[in-house]
């Protein structure tokens, strides 16, 4: 049993808690099964040491492993996502997850309306394929994995193979090597 100073902390805690998810930037990190490893767990955590509250949104709200076994446990099923919960989106790659999400079409109307209100589109590797079929990309400059190159160019957007290219509200990479730039340039957006 708790103490009067043991419950006041928690009740304090409590109430902390929903004041600061209240007032701080909200990220919404959208994957499926086997996706890149890398690509999930750096954003994750790196958002979170920003100050960021971060949702890992997943089909069905099951949780999925990344190729090499990382788990991502999300919180909350694709089909919940609001534009207006979220200042920030990733799209982190590896083939498969994307290829899957960028099926679902709750997935796409959500990134379009993100991209409608100007909002923060990350997006590495693979990634870029959800915006793609969301129809965004059209007229902008995006990165890539490499072997999207064409998908990119017949969407109608400038390929370019750089660590990192931001074009207005997109932040995109082509390869987890470069996490530390893509993020960088991501939390800029945000003046972090």
């Amino acid at each position: 049993m708790m103490d009067t100073s043991q419950q006041g902390a928690v009740i304090h805690k409590v109430f902390e808690t929903e004041y600061e998810r209240k007032n701080m930037k909200r990220a919404v990190i959208i994957t499926g099964p086997n996706f890149q490893d890398e690509e999930f767990i750096y954003p994750y955590y790196r958002l979170q040491e920003a100050g960021f509250h971060v949702d890992v949104a997943v089909k069905g709200k099951e949780a999925v492993k990344g190729k090499y076994g990382v788990p991502a446990k999300p919180t909350v099923d694709v089909t919940e996502l609001r534009e207006s919960d979220y200042d920030l989106v990733v799209l982190p790659g590896g083939h498969e997850a994307p290829d899957r999400v960028r099926q679902i079409k709750e997935v796409l109307s959500f990134v379009k309306a993100m991209n409608d209100k100007n909002k923060v589109i990350s997006s590495i590797c693979h990634g870029p394929w959800i915006m793609i079929s969301a129809g965004i990309v059209k007229g902008r400059t995006v990165s890539g994995y490499i072997a999207i190159k064409d998908d990119i160019q017949n969407a109608g957007a400038n390929y370019v193979e750089e660590p990192v290219v931001v074009d207005g509200n997109f932040v995109t990479s082509p390869h987890y090597k470069y996490n530390g730039d893509w993020m960088r340039e991501t939390l800029k957006k945000f003046n972090l």
